[in-house]
């Protein structure tokens, strides 16, 4: 019992840290940058590029980020109640753990969509005129409504930017960069809680399941 009660408190407290983490990295950009801006932090392989990704599918309008919020929220709320399950069946600490930061990953990005549409204001480029960051406001005085707001990213790690050579068929003379995307701490969780899954507890996942 106490087991049980001890790796459900370290799942909330991951998830906790996360979350807080993510929303404080997120609201200071959001609220200190203008869009597309950067901050040089280490050589010229790490800046914090501040981008907003609206969560389109396929080029869909208003059916596409619906969907995709609702689809957010829906995946969020199966994974919780696994998290509950595997946790009373006494699974593996570090498999909870892994669990855990995917989802909080999952809710942080959740918050974007649903309140950060409400509760700031636009965030414009520099080049805009009389462009200023965007300020946090009281409720629906935002740039969009409830569900529709744009997630928040900045860490960016061009590690290569150079040039394919040109004897390289297709791709040769053309830009290169790794590693391009650009994504947030929420994202960042989300993809060491899958790696550490896949690398670590695939087979135990397995057995476990076999045996029930």
């Amino acid at each position: 019992m106490n087991k049980i009660i001890s790796k459900g408190k370290l799942s909330i407290l991951i998830i906790l840290s996360v979350l807080i983490i993510d929303q404080l990295i997120k609201i200071w950009v959001k609220t200190h940058m203008y869009l597309h801006d950067n901050i040089k932090i280490c050589g010229n392989w790490f800046y914090i590029y501040f981008t907003e990704n609206n969560g389109m599918a396929f080029g869909m309008e208003l059916f596409g980020k619906l969907f995709l919020t609702t689809f957010r929220i829906v995946a969020v709320a199966l994974i919780g109640y696994y998290i509950y399950k595997v946790v009373k069946k006494n699974y593996k600490t570090g498999y909870i753990v892994c669990l855990s930061f995917i989802l909080a990953g999952a809710l942080g990005n959740i918050i974007d969509s649903i309140f950060y549409g409400v509760i700031f204001t636009e965030s414009a480029p520099l080049s805009s005129l009389n462009a200023v960051p965007a300020k946090m406001v009281s409720i629906g005085n935002g740039y969009s409504t409830w569900l529709y707001g744009k997630v928040v990213d900045m860490f960016y790690f061009p590690i290569i930017d150079t040039y394919w050579p040109e004897w390289i068929p297709v791709v040769g003379g053309n830009h290169f960069i790794f590693f391009s995307p650009i994504f947030n701490f929420a994202d960042a969780s989300i993809s060491c809680g899958i790696i550490a899954l896949l690398l670590l507890y695939s087979k135990y996942l397995n057995n476990k399941s076999s045996a029930e």
